[in-house]
Order: C-alpha cells, then structure tokens, then sequence
C-alpha cells in the first residue's frame, strides 16, 4: 500500500517537473550516442581495490545495496537515508560526524550538481593519498536524463556539471569513464590538464554546452585507459 502511493507521487511529481521545463527551462533535442563499454561501476571499483591495496571504502548512496554487498574489503561505510549501507543518514551528516580516512569512496547519491560538488569536496579532504573516488551518471544521453527536477525513472541528472568544475581545479586530476552511464575518476594530485572555459557559472552551463563539448570538458577515455592511470 506504501509504495503503491510512493509510485502514484512520484509519477505526479515527474508530470509536475515535465510541465514545469516545458515552460522555463533549456530545450534541445538531440541525442549523443556514447560508445560506451559493457564494464559495470563494480568492475572499476574491484578493479581499484586489488590493484592498489586498499584496506577502506566508502559509498554515497547505497540502493539496495547493488554495489555495497558486492565489495570486499577490511572496512566499508555506506551512507544512504533510506536503504542499504550501514549510515542511516544522508552524506552532509556522515561528513559532519566522521573522522575517519577513506582509500576508495565511490558517490552515487543525489544527482544534483550543488549536492555533487559538496560530496566531491568532502570526500577530497578524507582521502588517503594514493586514494580514487568514482562517480556514477556522468554522462547524461539527452537533455531530459540531466533535468533537475527529476522527471523520468532513467535519470543522471546534472552530476556532469560538478564533473566540469573539478576539471578545474589545481589539486585534483579528473577523467570520465566511457563505461556505465559516465564514470567520474578523481584522483588527489596535480591537475595535468586543467579545463579553462572563462568566468562560467557551472550550475548554469546548457545541455547544448556538453552535447558540443562533452569529450573534451569530460576528458572522457575508455575503461582501457582508466585501468592504467588507477
């Protein structure tokens, strides 16, 4: 009974969303048809931790647990408010109450550029050297996958946009996986290729912007070339 009325709410609120973008927000219709590899989130993520040893991980958003249960690994933390993990909470409360370190961190929590970039921010300050973060959905098909507000099941939102500023720093080097709906790599070292695209807002920047740039604003690279660079 529950989530029958879930689904009747939800399915408003995206009719809501749909007719709200149809009056204020970006319209464009064309589509990118990414070659993307057939390898799975859980691949890089293994990948990762076998390949460098690492002892910690942590996950924002935790799903039913479809990666969460999959890792194997002396410590794990997964952060959700609803399900999954073993942080009852969302990701500015776990940041707020932790002190430990992390080797791996993988987000995949909201799907909104504020909440993005302030979970890419904290997972920099408690990673260890040598450490990856991943990202899931960075690569947004069409324009209706990266509206916020959500108004569809399939949905990336605009993470790609917090993807784009971190291109931008100094302190960080940031790729895009051509694998799995776009997989952000951020690693904590000196940016071998900053992103200059002038005095931009990040929040503001159009779907026409990464449909016409994504390759080079992403640094996107094949799952191949991933392997050796984490």
């Amino acid at each position: 009974m529950f989530k029958n009325k879930f689904e009747e709410n939800r399915k408003l609120n995206f009719l809501i969303n749909k007719i709200y973008h149809l009056i204020f927000s970006e319209k464009f219709s064309k589509k990118i048809n990414f070659n993307l590899d057939k390898k799975h989130r859980l691949d890089l993520i293994k990948y990762a931790i076998i390949k460098n040893n690492y002892k910690n991980y942590l996950e924002i958003g935790c799903h039913n647990n479809e990666v969460f249960d999959k890792i194997e690994i002396e410590k794990k933390i997964g952060v959700d408010p609803i399900s999954g993990g073993n942080f009852r909470g969302t990701s500015d409360q776990f940041f707020a109450k932790n002190k430990l370190q992390f080797d791996c961190i993988f987000i995949d929590g909201l799907h909104e550029y504020d909440q993005v970039k302030k979970d890419i921010l904290n997972s920099i300050k408690i990673l260890n050297k040598n450490g990856i973060i991943i990202l899931h959905d960075c690569l947004p098909s069409t324009i209706n996958h990266q509206r916020v507000p959500r108004t569809r099941y399939v949905w990336n939102g605009d993470v790609w946009k917090a993807i784009v500023e971190a291109r931008t720093w100094q302190n960080v080097n940031t790729y895009t996986v051509l694998s799995d709906q776009g997989l952000g790599v951020i690693k904590k070292e000196k940016n071998s290729n900053i992103l200059n695209i002038g005095n931009l807002s990040f929040k503001k920047l159009k779907y026409k912007f990464f449909y016409e740039n994504y390759s080079k604003i992403m640094r996107t690279m094949s799952y191949e070339q991933i392997l050796e660079i984490i």
